[in-house]
């Protein structure tokens, strides 16, 4: 029924439709600081909207959802909040799984996962392979990641390959890079939204998002509900998207 309710409304909406999503969920600790609150009551709330967030992409019909959890440089935040960020995304694992897999949505956590507790790796481990076979919505979550890091993995991986003599440093090309890159598997990301007014990617899938449109919004996260994700998709449909070519009202036709 999901499904089918998803594949209605994604016909219904104005083409063009992006078929991959990224968000930067920016604002949680300044919507806690307007309500006199500690940060973590804003990253708390802000799980309502990731909720919603999911929903609404699996009810539109689109392929992938990827969400910027927790990036490599948030470590440098203070270790209280840091600590209740890693306690979020424990709890979070352990009680959306269920309704995810219930919903047919495939889970996939991108980043360097080696850096958290064996405890943590070990609920992602058991939500990824819970929801593995999942052909629905593919739902990323970036968690220890940074589009720095995600390019000189790659690198590293093929540097290795040419050590072992499976490569010559003359065959590395786009194509061989973009196969080491996370969501190498996935639908390109067609647009990359922001929340929290702030006009910047924050280090957010660099390679990835080469020819993503970009999306702001004064909106802080927890405020982040469907209608302002259709406002988001609203305007996709209006961008013209060339891809370092030419729109057809500016090709001459005449010229030889």
């Amino acid at each position: 029924m999901l499904l089918q309710n998803a594949y209605q409304t994604a016909c219904s909406f104005p083409a063009p439709r992006p078929r991959h999503v990224a968000i930067i969920m920016d604002g949680n600790g300044r919507w806690a600081k307007n309500k006199c609150k500690m940060r973590v009551y804003g990253h708390k709330a802000g799980i309502k909207s990731v909720r919603r967030a999911v929903s609404f992409a699996a009810k539109h019909g689109l392929d992938a959802l990827t969400l910027y959890a927790f990036s490599s440089e948030n470590w440098r935040r203070p270790a209280t909040e840091v600590t209740a960020l890693l306690e979020l995304f424990v709890w979070a694992l352990r009680h959306e799984v269920k309704n995810l897999h219930k919903n047919n949505i495939c889970l996939h956590i991108i980043g360097d996962t080696s850096q958290f507790s064996t405890s943590l790796q070990d609920h992602i481990t058991r939500a990824e392979a819970l929801t593995a076979k999942n052909d629905g919505l593919k739902l990323n979550i970036a968690a220890n990641y940074g589009g720095r890091w995600d390019i000189i993995q790659s690198v590293r991986q093929l540097a290795r390959q040419v050590q072992e003599g499976l490569l010559q440093p003359e065959e590395l090309n786009e194509e061989l890079l973009d196969s080491c890159i996370c969501l190498n598997t996935q639908s390109p990301i067609d647009l990359v939204i922001r929340t929290g007014g702030n006009h910047r990617i924050s280090n957010f899938l660099l390679w990835q998002t080469a020819y993503a449109e970009l999306y702001f919004t004064d909106i802080l996260w927890p405020d982040f509900d469907e209608p302002a994700f259709e406002t988001a998709l609203e305007e996709f449909a209006r961008r013209e998207r060339r891809f370092g070519g030419l729109s057809p009202v500016d090709i001459d036709v005449t010229a030889s």
